[in-house]
């Protein structure tokens, strides 16, 4: 169930709504990282004086730009990091129009779905970039004592998450939100195994910016064949 769910999910990777989901994700990330590490080099210019005394040098005027190239070099390297959290977080608020997408073409007999709106996107990309931001320090302060199982602690962790948040995303366009966390406990691991699978990817540069909508297609799939539907029903 979960690697055909995967299958199917692939097979529509090249569809111009998920391919602008994607795109609006990465472009937003961008911007919001750009403006950040703007505004804190905007910031430290109005901080700091034009000219600094140091004991036994005197008066300075190069402080300034030392500091902000080390902010620019901290805020390149703080970003590679925080690029695929915050464009999945951004993805995060388009997902509904990739589940619809894969209804269309998947499941053309349901009737409309109830859309999630903007607040209820809003409040799962919230939690979704902020639980993924907690478990990974978590998971980096473990990871000097994994040895060799870092990569299985990142899948497993991350897999855990995913498998939360997009597969409750998938259910409560067709039931309520107390009904889709019961079916998900109902089906925790073959859930957490699935969401290992979309966490793979993650480890691959590029590739791991597919990762929000990908794992909304898989799931909206795994919901439905749990359902007992089928692609093409």
């Amino acid at each position: 169930m979960i690697f055909a769910a995967f299958r199917d999910a692939l097979s529509q990777l090249a569809d111009g709504r998920f391919l602008r989901v994607t795109l609006i994700g990465v472009a937003l990330a961008i911007l919001l990282l750009v403006g950040f590490s703007v505004g804190s080099i905007w910031l430290l210019d109005q901080i700091l004086p034009p000219t600094i005394t140091l004991p036994w040098i005197g008066p300075v005027d190069w402080i300034e730009t030392v500091l902000n190239w080390g902010l620019v070099v901290a805020l390149a390297v703080l970003s590679v990091f925080l690029m695929v959290p915050v464009a999945s977080a951004f993805s995060g608020l388009f997902l509904d129009q990739v589940a619809t997408a894969v209804e269309a073409r998947h499941y053309p007999a349901l009737p409309p779905a109830r859309p999630l709106g903007l607040f209820d996107s809003m409040v799962a990309s919230v939690n979704f970039l902020g639980v993924l931001i907690l478990v990974n320090l978590l998971a980096l302060i473990l990871w000097p004592f994994a040895g060799p199982l870092v990569p299985v602690l990142f899948w497993a962790v991350n897999g855990y998450l995913l498998g939360r948040e997009y597969f409750e995303l998938a259910a409560q366009r067709r039931m309520s939100r107390t009904e889709a966390r019961a079916l998900r406990r109902a089906n925790g691991g073959r859930i957490w195994l699935a969401g290992g699978l979309m966490a793979v990817p993650l480890t691959i540069p590029v590739v791991n910016l597919l990762v929000p909508v990908l794992g909304a297609a898989t799931f909206t799939h795994l919901f439905h064949r749990m359902q007992g539907r089928r692609p093409g029903a």
